[in-house]
């Protein structure tokens, strides 16, 4: 048969029969549907952890103290951490842009009658532009007030709500732990993380905060910037280097710091969301196939129901060749039509689950196509059975059926 042929005839045997075909078609839409929309989830919760972990840094890596312990147990971390570690990173390793010494803890904030235990961190001037971090009013502290252990803060947005409700929190002061700060800035807002709230702090000169407010002669860690390009398995292996060497650390002997590249974290967290977009994907392609196995049920009734038919093709010349391409083209058409309504009901799924929900979606074009060609194998697949059962028909027999 010609392929108009074909196509007419196979439209019109559907057409004849529209709620049978409609329920054929129903297991191929919500199949297709769910697909593109589970990946589609899986792609959003992938870009919005992506954005999460960029918005801490731009080229980041963190060195922390290590914790101490044996045989799995950890207890306390270690304080050695020292402004001469940062210094000879600074200037030992190449590829590093610039790095801040950091000191946290929590100090009791208060304005007024307002009081407020609130995360406190000491920090270098560079800290600002490693984290991202811009201000909505006001300034950074200088390199001068950082050496003359200047009394000033720049706080984040929700801290400047809690203590001011709403004022201006600019040029006032307010007491760290007793002692007089002057707020000269404020962070704009950056949104909750979750595991951190950049929102909620203060963030002090790192001398300030080591000399004056805390007590320390240690840091609570180091933050660095690596420069564009460069590679950060490289820089790490330097930076260990130049750790184990400042600590004395002997070759078999395991580290007493942490590094964590953000390189690392973000190829750690891409394969997990990879593996629970792969995962959601073929929990939602089971309907696929369930709505496989409904086109083929349906086309074995049609079958049945066609057998004198069949017979009188047969019998007016038709091949096993043209029932089967026949009946195997219906089937395609039934997967087509159903592929192409659930691409549809996908992208409206999608745009509910972003108008309802606080999750976001992500169509890549990729996941639409091999959703809609696994539809079209599906009908194929599950069609031809039944269109070679039908090619199979004897004509005398066909002719004499009921």
């Amino acid at each position: 048969m010609l392929f108009w042929t074909l196509l007419k005839v196979s439209i019109k045997s559907l057409w004849a029969n529209k709620m049978r075909s409609f329920l054929a078609t129903l297991g191929i839409i919500i199949g297709v549907g769910a697909v593109i929309a589970m990946l589609a989830l899986g792609e959003g919760a992938k870009k919005q952890i992506t954005q999460k972990v960029a918005s801490l840094g731009s080229n980041l890596m963190v060195l922390r103290p290590g914790q101490k312990g044996s045989q799995g147990v950890r207890s306390e971390s270690y304080e050695n951490l020292t402004l001469e570690n940062a210094e000879a990173i600074l200037h030992e390793v190449p590829g590093i842009l610039q790095l801040s010494p950091v000191v946290r803890a929590s100090a009791q904030i208060k304005f007024l009658n307002q009081n407020n235990l609130t995360p406190v961190t000491g920090a270098a001037i560079t800290y600002f532009p490693i984290r991202n971090f811009t201000l909505q009013s006001g300034r950074k502290f200088t390199e001068i007030e950082t050496r003359q252990n200047a009394r000033v803060a720049v706080i984040g947005s929700q801290t400047a709500n809690d203590l001011f409700q709403g004022k201006n929190p600019l040029e006032k002061m307010v007491k760290v732990n007793g002692l007089n700060f002057k707020i000269i800035g404020q962070l704009e807002i950056r949104g909750d993380q979750g595991w951190y709230n950049p929102d909620n702090q203060i963030i002090i000169p790192y001398t300030t905060a080591m000399n004056q407010l805390f007590g320390l002669k240690h840091l609570g860690g180091i933050d660095l910037q690596i420069k564009e390009g460069v590679n950060s398995s490289m820089v790490k292996e330097k930076i260990t280097k130049v750790m184990r060497r400042q600590h004395r650390i002997p070759p078999d002997m395991p580290p007493d710091f942490t590094i964590q590249s953000q390189a690392e974290v973000m190829r750690t967290l891409n394969s997990i969301s990879l593996v629970l977009t792969m995962l959601l994907g073929g929990i939602a392609s089971i309907s696929l196939l369930v709505g496989g196995i409904g086109i083929m049920n349906i086309m074995l009734v049609t079958v049945t129901e066609r057998t004198r038919e069949i017979g009188i093709r047969k019998a007016l010349g038709a091949k096993n060749s043209d029932i089967l391409r026949q009946f195997l083209f219906e089937s395609i058409i039934l997967s087509l039509i159903g592929g192409g309504v659930g691409i549809v009901s996908g992208f409206m799924s999608c745009h509910l689950i972003t108008v309802f929900s606080s999750l976001s979606t992500l169509v890549r074009p990729l996941y639409v196509l091999v959703a809609f060609s696994f539809s079209a194998a599906v009908g194929i697949f599950f069609g031809f059975y039944p269109a070679f059962r039908a090619a199979r028909q004897n004509p005398i027999d066909a002719l004499r059926y009921e």
